[in-house]
């Protein structure tokens, strides 16, 4: 798990390999002070020798300013260390999230996504800056402290060695026990995040129907989820530091008693009260170091949760692969299903679509009708291999969808899905993504293609202006419009409108399915509908109801011969 995550810090190595090295320097300055403070009272104070006092005192200066200016070195580089290195996790997560297939992403959900790359993200990074900082200073700090304080007085320095276990001890309890929690809290983060999504995603819909109250409750419900097993983890977390602080101070308070009285005994001659005083300074430096050292663990314990849940995106790998000879090339858009069987588990028994066999000649439009969950999207989102067949072949121009380049594939089909996306910026720049190099004459053609020009026309400033964030400054039917325009840009060889044109008027439908048919009649065109008027002129239409093919005709045969489209006609047409 070490090994993947340091794969990101790359070309920030200079800066985590210089921050431990500057703090190496800045301890053993620090470790240096206490040991010229005591030979400044011993010698220049006590010995009232005022030369050397002088000298001893620039010397500390000197320790003290160039400490200074090494822990200003390791806290710059320490903070471009750990920073860089969440800058490219973040990146290797996105990345390695643009090639999954919609089969992972269902796997683990959009709000959890985004907590990995945010909140697990940030707790790897504060992990990683206490590792490289505090993780080495601390230890240093108690090491060095205790062998100088060892070289001063033997006997008073082993009240440290009884201390540290019992603290060790202490410790390892703490993480252990509150490892579980932290583990816990993340994945109900994952459920807060999922709350709030849906909420500002429908707020329009909450409002309309008045459930503010609700929605309240659901976020506090998850909220208080929150509090609690954080309340529980932090309770446990905070037994050590009032079990550190009463074993340091204790050891103090033993080490003053126990100095003091060997000062007076021996009329300091065992022990001087330089000595003394240093060894006070170096029972705070261990202090702080085991202070430093929990803070560390703590965050650790944190952090290691937050690695397990980002290694997991890491480790995933997506459903859908490019064979080891890929097809870089479409000669046609005539597709062929044969024999075709999906399940969203890859569970025969849960198919729902089964055994489709249908052939649509490169050029010909295709019209997809048939109830709400009957598998119309499902079928169509095979084409382009968002999903892979459980069972069966799909071909395109004769070779087999998965045979092909993924980029060459998906480049060569342009589908409009059923939840129209647009991106914040303005209406070029949403355009340019079906052709990043479309000239202003090619989107407005598409634009007029899809009916979208007239509209366009009307902003004040016309083809920049700007689109908010999922298009909500647009109708329904305005969005749907560009979404076709920004796939028509694309000059596919197979079309699919996953009914997004349910949101136009029929006036509007019919102009641009007339545009298809004169303007891109080597076009493969699928269009789902709900609407009859909508796929009434295909060349072919199929009804599909529970994932199988229940009618395959024209308009006239399966107005004729299927009872299915005869009742949906009859429901549509009653007032024509």
């Amino acid at each position: 798990m070490i090994k993947k995550l340091m794969r990101s810090i790359r070309e920030y190595k200079k800066a985590s390999l210089l921050t431990p090295l500057f703090v190496v320097i800045e301890v053993i300055l620090e470790i240096l002070i206490p040991l010229i403070m005591a030979q400044m009272i011993d010698i220049g104070i006590t010995g009232k020798n005022i030369t050397v006092l002088k000298q001893l005192g620039i010397v500390l200066i000197v320790c003290v300013a160039l400490g200074l200016l090494f822990g200003i070195l390791s806290g710059s580089y320490c903070a471009v260390a750990s920073a860089g290195f969440a800058q490219n996790l973040r990146q290797d997560l996105y990345y390695k999230i643009q090639g999954y297939s919609f089969a992972n992403i269902d796997k683990f959900s959009t709000s959890s996504i985004v907590t990995r790359l945010t909140t697990d993200v940030t707790n790897v990074q504060n992990a990683y800056m206490m590792i490289i900082r505090v993780a080495v200073r601390a230890p240093l700090m108690l090491i060095f402290s205790l062998i100088t304080s060892f070289i001063i007085n033997a006997k008073l320095s082993i009240i440290f060695l009884i201390a540290i276990p019992i603290l060790g001890v202490g410790l390892y309890l703490v993480v252990s026990l509150s490892h579980p929690y932290f583990e816990k809290v993340f994945h109900i983060y994952d459920d807060l995040n999922g709350v709030v999504q849906e909420n500002l995603t429908g707020i329009r819909v909450v409002k309309s129907f008045v459930r503010e109250k609700f929605e309240i409750k659901k976020f506090n419900r998850v909220s208080q989820k929150i509090f609690k097993t954080f309340s529980t983890a932090e309770g446990i977390v905070a037994y050590n530091m009032p079990l550190m602080q009463f074993s340091v101070y204790m050891c103090m308070l033993l080490l003053c008693w126990f100095g003091a009285k060997t000062i007076v005994l021996t009329n300091a001659t065992t022990m001087t009260t330089g000595e003394l005083t240093s060894l006070i300074a170096y029972a705070l430096n261990i202090l702080n170091c085991l202070m430093m050292l929990s803070m560390v663990m703590v965050m650790i314990n944190m952090a290691r949760a937050s690695s397990e849940r980002i290694i997991e995106l890491l480790d995933e790998e997506s459903s859908l692969k490019n064979n080891e000879n890929p097809k870089y090339e479409m000669k046609s858009g005539e597709i062929v299903f044969k024999n075709v069987g999906f399940s969203y588990f890859s569970d025969k028994n849960k198919e729902c679509l089964e055994n489709i066999s249908l052939t649509i000649p490169s050029g010909s439009t295709l019209g997809i009708i048939g109830g709400t969950g009957s598998g119309k999207s499902s079928l169509v989102q095979l084409i382009p291999r968002l999903y892979d067949v459980t069972e069966g072949q799909i071909t395109i121009g004769g070779i087999d969808v998965r045979d092909y380049d993924l980029f060459t594939l998906r480049n060569e089909v342009a589908m409009v899905l059923q939840k129209n996306e647009l991106f914040s910026g303005t209406i070029k720049e949403n355009l340019r993504w079906g052709n990043k190099k479309a000239t202003d004459d090619e989107i407005i053609h598409a634009c007029k293609l899809a009916q979208a020009d007239s509209f366009v026309e009307t902003f004040p400033r016309k083809y920049d202006t700007y689109i908010e964030q999922g298009g909500t400054n647009v109708s329904g039917g305005q969005k749907q419009r560009l979404c076709i325009a920004r796939a028509l840009l694309k000059k596919p060889k197979i079309l699919i409108l996953d009914d997004s044109t349910s949101a136009v008027d029929t006036k509007t439908d019919a102009l641009i399915r007339k545009a298809f048919r004169e303007i891109i009649p080597d076009t493969t065109k699928i269009i789902i509908a709900q609407r009859i008027s909508s796929v009434q002129d295909a060349d072919f239409i199929i009804v599909m109801d529970q994932g199988k093919i229940n009618g395959y005709g024209t308009h006239e045969e399966l107005l004729t011969t299927n009872s299915i489209y005869q009742e949906i006609y009859d429901s549509q047409m009653k007032g024509d």
